[in-house]
């Protein structure tokens, strides 16, 4: 019979696939840069500007004496599926470039470092429920800790937006 050709069960899957992932692309800005590369485009992670960034992928909001830390975008990226966060005590303290906590994804498991010194005055508790929080919002819902600074000119010598998002790609 002449007509339109079908396509092959592999040319279906192809193409589903493709659609997917370009339709998960248009939601989120950030994904694995390997799953970018199978099908040929460049991923993107969000850095937002007025955040200092540490080279080991941690960014700190810093207001006042206190700074918010989490983890970056492009470093939950890279993680995956983030399913459990280990964060320190409140009333501990952290050292600028020390290991502060675990964030563990369903690749591997990843120490995450303070960016700056202080004292821990706060932990987010919401992520021993919702650790899928930092994927989702690695800026605002997925913080992991705020601290007390200690030595606020630290934050110098750590990278505006420009300069982290130059760093990693």
């Amino acid at each position: 019979r002449m007509g339109t050709p079908r396509p092959t069960t592999t040319h279906v899957r192809t193409m589903s696939a493709r659609s997917a992932l370009l339709a998960f692309s248009k939601r989120s800005t950030a994904f694995a840069p390997m799953t970018a590369q199978t099908i040929g485009f460049k991923a993107y992670s969000t850095v937002i500007e007025g955040l200092k960034y540490a080279a080991s992928h941690e960014w700190a909001k810093i207001e006042g004496d206190v700074a918010t830390i989490g983890i970056t975008d492009h470093a939950q990226a890279e993680l995956g599926d983030i399913v459990y966060v280990e964060l320190p005590e409140v009333g501990s303290t952290v050292e600028k470039s020390a290991t502060f906590g675990v964030v563990e994804s369903v690749k591997a498991a990843s120490d995450v470092y303070s960016p700056l010194s202080g004292e821990v005055i706060a932990v987010n508790e919401s992520l021993a429920d919702t650790p899928g929080a930092v994927n989702e919002s690695a800026f605002t819902d997925g913080w992991l800790m705020k601290i007390k600074l200690s030595s606020p000119g630290e934050a110098a010598s750590l990278m505006d937006a420009k300069a982290y998002e130059a760093s990693y790609q």
